[in-house]
């Protein structure tokens, strides 16, 4: 309601000016007195001069008061090297902003209409234009060549210990597929997709026996992670804000992003003083009506041990789901149980279910 109120005020005081402004004219026009133009030109140079002083003063109060409101916690590697890119590039924009911004409305004032005063011509300043055009160009080079570095080294390969999740977007939520102990993730198919198996996995593929499914993002503290990410449907983009993750995901392709989380849920929780404090990953896409409710739970664990017991304690999809044994080959379907974990007393039972084969 105060922001409102404020606002309404500012609108009025501007209204109030505008009409004096065309008052003043009018009164002009009809005095046909050219000294009460030269004196409104003289008043509207020092209203630019104050509007100057005014919003620049504004513009860097309100990015100062509100700092922590939108400069997050950094929980990543990465994270620290992306911060000091976005703060470079912001302090060169905000410099050469303010520089302009002083020039621009410093000429208007210095250079309004006064009877008699005479502007000087000149057609061409070659220095200046060179200047004005080398100067931005190494700037920008050098920003955008450092940015391309950073993307490199979190769009390159993972190492081989690195934690593999795969990520998928759909309207309108995520989920979740985790390797087994082998940290392979199987084969998918959009062909398979059904009500249960969301994820089409393809269990002609014996690494998918022991994946599993999660409804919430865990990752390790300390431990690469490697986020394979791809969409069912339309497209829509992994944004992690705490971690300065944000990849799209793309129906029909995967797109990576490795990065290592440094501050577990309860790290965090200590620093923000905020026992409730839990990391979100959103869609930062907008991919139709639902989109404000596509936030997913993440949790960082402690330690890479505490992150693996709670992988050990996750049973297989298959496991969850044994009637889909049917879609595993007849000679795999043994060494399918054994993987998936399927109890014994319902091996012989799904052991004699058809098979199914795709079309």
């Amino acid at each position: 309601m105060l922001t409102l109120i404020i606002v309404f005020g500012v609108l009025l005081v501007l209204g109030i000016l505008y009409f004096i402004f065309r008052i003043g004219n009018l009164v002009s026009l009809v005095k046909g007195k050219e000294d009460e133009e030269t004196s409104w030109n003289s008043i509207n140079a020092y209203l630019f001069l104050f509007f100057m002083i005014g919003s620049l003063g504004a513009f860097f109060w309100y990015s100062y008061a509100t700092f922590d409101g939108y400069n997050l916690p950094v929980a990543s590697e990465h994270g620290e090297v992306t911060d000091y890119l976005f703060w470079l590039t912001m302090a060169v924009t905000v410099v050469a902003f303010t520089i302009i911004f002083i020039v621009m409305f410093w000429f208007t004032f210095k250079y309004r209409y006064e009877k008699g005063k005479k502007a000087e011509f000149f057609a061409d300043d070659h220095k200046l234009e060179i200047a004005w055009t080398v100067v931005p160009a190494i700037v920008l080079a050098l920003l955008i060549f450092s940015g391309l570095r950073a993307w490199n080294d979190i769009t390159d390969e993972a190492s081989k210990d690195a934690a593999v999740i795969e990520v998928i977007g759909q309207q309108f939520l995520w989920t979740a597929r985790y390797p087994g102990k082998d940290n392979l993730l199987g084969h998918h198919n959009y062909k398979m997709i059904d009500a249960s198996n969301e994820f089409g996995l393809d269990l002609s593929n014996e690494n998918s026996w022991d994946d599993f499914k999660s409804l919430e993002l865990h990752l390790p503290k300390g431990k690469e992670v490697k986020l394979m990410i791809r969409a069912k449907d339309v497209l829509h983009s992994v944004f992690l804000p705490h971690f300065r993750v944000k990849m799209d995901a793309v129906p029909g392709m995967h797109t990576t992003f490795k990065f290592i989380a440094t501050k577990s849920t309860a790290e965090m929780r200590s620093e923000t003083g905020n026992p409730n404090f839990n990391y979100e990953m959103a869609c930062a896409e907008i991919c139709g009506k639902g989109h404000f409710s596509m936030r997913f739970p993440v949790f960082v664990h402690d330690s890479v041990e505490d992150y693996e017991n709670w992988l050990k304690s996750q049973d297989a999809w298959l496991k969850q789901n044994p009637d889909y044994l049917k879609q595993v080959p007849a000679e795999k379907r043994e060494a399918a149980i054994v993987k998936a974990g399927i109890p014994a007393d319902s091996k012989e039972a799904i052991q004699q279910a058809p098979a199914v084969t795709l079309n």
